[in-house]
C-alpha cells in the first residue's frame, strides 16, 4: 500500500514538472480573456463529462461564491448541473448536443466558454466551444494529451503533456484554481 501512495505521489510531481516552465503564458492568457470578460460584464460558461463535469462545477461554485478572497459573487454557470435540461436535450437530440443547445440559449457576445475534456476530442464539448466562437464568444480548453480537436476550436488551450487521466485531471483543477486566485486578485 505505501508504494503505492509513494508512485501516485511520484506520478503527481513528473506531471506537475512537466508543465512548470511551458503553462505559464497560455494560464496567463486564459486569466486575461476571463477577468476581461467579467469586468465587461460577461459570464463564464462551463462543460465537460464525468471528472471533467465535476471540474466544471467546481470552478463555476469557486465564481459564484469564492475563491479565497470575500468579493462579489461572479457569474459562472455550469452546463452540467441541470438535469431536466441535460436529459431532455439528450433525449430529443442526442447526448452530443447538451452542451451546444445550452450555449445557444444562454450565452452572449463576449461570453466564455470553458471546455474541460482530458481527451480534447468530447464531442459535445467541442461543439460547445464551436457554437460559442460563432456567437462571439471566447473559449479557453482545458485538455490533455496533444490537445485533440479542442485545439482548433480554442482561443487558448491549456494541454497538459501527459496521456495520464488523472493527472491530466489534477492539473486542470491547478489551472482552475490558478486562474480563480488571479480573478479574486482583480476583484
Amino acid at each position: 500500500m505505501i508504494n503505492t501512495i509513494k508512485n501516485e505521489f511520484q506520478s503527481h510531481l513528473e506531471t506537475i514538472t512537466s508543465v512548470m516552465g511551458t503553462m505559464e503564458n497560455d494560464i496567463q492568457i486564459a486569466s486575461t480573456i476571463i477577468v476581461d470578460a467579467l469586468k465587461s460584464g460577461n459570464k463564464v460558461l462551463l462543460c465537460g463529462n464525468g471528472g471533467s463535469a465535476a471540474d466544471a462545477q467546481h470552478i463555476a461554485a469557486e465564481l459564484t461564491g469564492r475563491y479565497k478572497t470575500e468579493r462579489r459573487g461572479l457569474p459562472g454557470i455550469a452546463l452540467t448541473t441541470d438535469t431536466s435540461a441535460l436529459t431532455a436535450i439528450g433525449n430529443d437530440y442526442g447526448y452530443d448536443r447538451v452542451f451546444d443547445r445550452q450555449v445557444e440559449s444562454l450565452a452572449n457576445e463576449g461570453d466564455v466558454i470553458i471546455g474541460i475534456s482530458t481527451s480534447g476530442n468530447s464531442k459535445n464539448v467541442v461543439s460547445a466551444l464551436k457554437l460559442g466562437q460563432e456567437l462571439g464568444c471566447k473559449t479557453v480548453g482545458f485538455t490533455g494529451r496533444d490537445g485533440g480537436a479542442m485545439n482548433d476550436v480554442c482561443d487558448v488551450n491549456l494541454v497538459v503533456p501527459s496521456d495520464n487521466t488523472p493527472r491530466i485531471q489534477e492539473m486542470h483543477i491547478l489551472f482552475g484554481h490558478t486562474i480563480c486566485q488571479i480573478i479574486d486578485n482583480n476583484f
